[in-house]
């Protein structure tokens, strides 16, 4: 079937309207009417070529929610009206060890939403900013909030999963001492969602303006990282900080930060690698330095639970499909609070 969508025809081109072809259901799959589709900063980079390997028309979107619209004759799990939503992730191989653990954003296959290879036509995935998706079940997952915090629930799917996986694997709750750094997309999930494990919650920014914004996020102290007074109030002290920042900066301004034992997580995606870390700041506490990458299905689906139980949802701004370029520009200039969601609707237009 042909739906509208908007995407790019070059790295250096403008996203515009397309037409896409999305496959008929087969007996596992799920067709999904978009309702609303998240911007992520990973769907600039991709669309602009910035990461290599991006194919054209490149239609980005990987924080997708909507209602089912039709189903194939082996789906039992979903109906027609289900409200669900689709994260980063449509296909994996559905064999190797990572796949069987629910840990499919580590399998070696992973098909991405957009840009991974499919035998669809044109031979690689189209993402959200598009009026239907059609997915296999497995990938498929359901949406406990009200309807009316849908299109603040879009973000979720890839900002409220890549803050929540490391958040969960590392421990986060009572008597931990949780940093986070950097109050963007990422961010600003990360403290909400670090707050309701009951950690206590330690934001750094460098912008000593975001300090009150940041505790009606959750945050228990607000540090600004420039500050070294501030930052030495808090040298081995901290289980865990997650670092959400995009840009490369120095690492060891927050290893310092660490107990022992403690973990420095990298879930933000700079465009050229951070400064290399100082060895002794690693060895002489057993600390380390890790990285996280998005969930697996069912751990998404644990978290869309916690959030749906706890009223959790990104702070957003809602735009139309022809606003996207200008979201794309400012959020380079971190003018947003703190996501941007399309409304697809526009897209009929």
């Amino acid at each position: 079937m042909l739906v509208n969508a908007y995407g790019a025809h070059a790295g250096d081109k403008p996203l515009e309207p397309l037409r896409i072809t999305r496959r008929t259901p087969g007996a596992h799959d799920v067709q999904i009417d978009i309702a609303y589709c998240g911007i992520c900063h990973s769907d600039l980079h991709q669309v602009r070529a910035e990461w290599p390997g991006t194919r054209f028309p490149c239609v980005p979107g990987h924080e997708i929610v909507g209602r089912v619209s039709a189903v194939g004759a082996q789906v039992s799990g979903f109906k027609a009206g289900d409200l669900v939503g689709i994260g980063c992730i449509v296909d994996s191989c559905k064999r190797c060890p990572e796949c069987e653990e629910g840990l499919e954003n580590y399998c070696d296959r992973l098909v991405g939403t957009y840009n991974g290879p499919t035998p669809d036509e044109p031979g690689w995935t189209f993402g959200g900013y598009s009026q239907k998706i059609v997915v296999h079940e497995r990938y498929v997952l359901r949406i406990r909030h009200p309807e009316e915090q849908l299109a603040a629930v879009a973000p979720l799917l890839c900002a409220g999963i890549t803050t929540y996986s490391p958040l969960r694997h590392w421990n986060a709750g009572p008597g931990k001492k949780v940093g986070v750094a950097g109050i963007g997309g990422l961010g600003h999930m990360g403290i909400k969602l670090a707050h309701a494990m009951g950690a206590h919650v330690v934001a750094f920014t460098t912008s000593n303006s975001k300090r009150e914004t940041a505790k009606a996020l959750g945050a228990d102290e607000v540090v600004v990282s420039a500050n070294a007074d501030e930052m030495a109030a808090h040298v081995k002290s901290f289980d865990l900080i997650l670092d959400t920042v995009a840009a490369p900066h120095n690492l060891d301004a927050f290893l310092t930060l660490l107990k022992r034992d403690g973990t420095l997580t990298l879930v933000g995606v700079p465009s050229t690698p951070h400064p290399s870390p100082g060895v002794f700041n690693l060895i002489f506490k057993r600390r380390a330095i890790a990285g996280s990458l998005i969930g697996g299905i069912p751990e998404t689906q644990e978290m869309l639970d916690f959030c749906a139980e706890r009223g959790i949802v990104a702070d957003i701004e809602l735009i139309r499909a022809d606003q996207i370029n200008t979201a794309y520009e400012r959020m380079l200039n971190s003018d947003v609070k703190y996501r941007f969601v399309i409304d697809i609707a526009s897209l009929a237009a």
